[in-house]
């Protein structure tokens, strides 16, 4: 196991060989995605990545605060441009996301499982080890800000509980065999770069892409009981069934009926049969 200290632009460039656009490197930032958005409407170009050292305002979904001390993980955004990708399936972009983290992790001797829409969860107790967050950009072409927060080294005392109660954890607490950043986050995102590019080619096609099925595989909140906070503020409870091409999950409610939902937070209330 290896422990570097701060992450180096050039060096990750190296790595990467061409595949992004832009790669920087900063300190200290307030959000990662915030900067890339306003990027965006400067022009910058399709596969723009930039990762932080640390966050100030790092956020998570519906604006929750997502922790992210210096030094201790990777805050990653990345700009993207897909161009013949409908507007209906760029939120798909969260669950290849997932799938490029989950993968990483179980590169590194983590057992790591996704929890829609845009969780990673690794370890016995299913702690949340990643976040994920895809913004439209504004401006006259179809841009998405996607970020990355994933904990590397031990987090320490006082990181906040997610919705539900749900833990952290960090790769580097789940056993992981590296630690050094550097050669984490060209693992990430050499593992996006190519899922992306399915994904992009496929028109954000989860099935077309030949995504859905790992992704299917890998949820663990397929199966399960669940209570879902909708962005209008109600709930729905049910058995979470299946996921569908656009990324949706789809929940099975008392009286038969299946409603596909396409945003909202998730608890895993117990898992199917206990």
């Amino acid at each position: 196991m290896s422990e570097t200290g701060a992450l180096d632009a050039e060096r990750l460039s190296a790595a990467l060989s061409g595949r992004y656009a832009a790669i920087q490197v900063v300190a200290s930032t307030g959000s990662t995605n915030a900067d890339l958005r306003e990027a965006a409407t400067k022009g910058a170009e399709d596969r723009t990545v930039l990762i932080a050292e640390e966050q100030t305002a790092g956020v998570g979904r519906r604006a929750r605060q997502w922790s992210s001390p210096k030094g201790s993980g990777l805050y990653v955004s990345v700009l993207l441009r897909p161009r013949d990708v409908p507007f209906a399936n760029l939120g798909s972009l969260s669950v290849v996301a997932g799938l490029a983290v989950r993968e990483v992790a179980a590169s590194l001797g983590v057992d790591a499982v996704l929890k829609w829409p845009n969780d990673v969860l690794a370890g016995p107790d299913r702690a949340k080890c990643a976040g994920i967050l895809a913004e439209a950009a504004a401006g006259e072409e179809t841009s998405v800000v996607l970020g990355i927060g994933l904990n590397v080294l031990p987090l320490g005392e006082n990181v906040p509980a997610g919705p539900g109660g749900l833990p952290a954890t960090s790769l580097a607490e789940q056993g992981a065999d590296e630690t050094d950043r550097a050669e984490i986050a060209a693992r990430l995102l050499t593992g996006f770069d190519d899922l992306e590019r399915r994904w992009r080619l496929a028109g954000g096609s989860l099935a077309e892409a030949g995504l859905l099925g790992d992704y299917r595989r890998h949820c663990a909140t397929l199966g399960q009981d669940v209570e879902v906070q909708l962005p209008d503020g109600s709930a729905l409870t049910g058995r979470a069934a299946d996921i569908d091409p656009a990324g949706q999950l789809q929940v099975d409610v008392p009286g038969g009926e299946r409603y596909t939902v396409f945003a909202g937070d998730v608890v895993h209330v117990r898992p199917a049969g206990s």
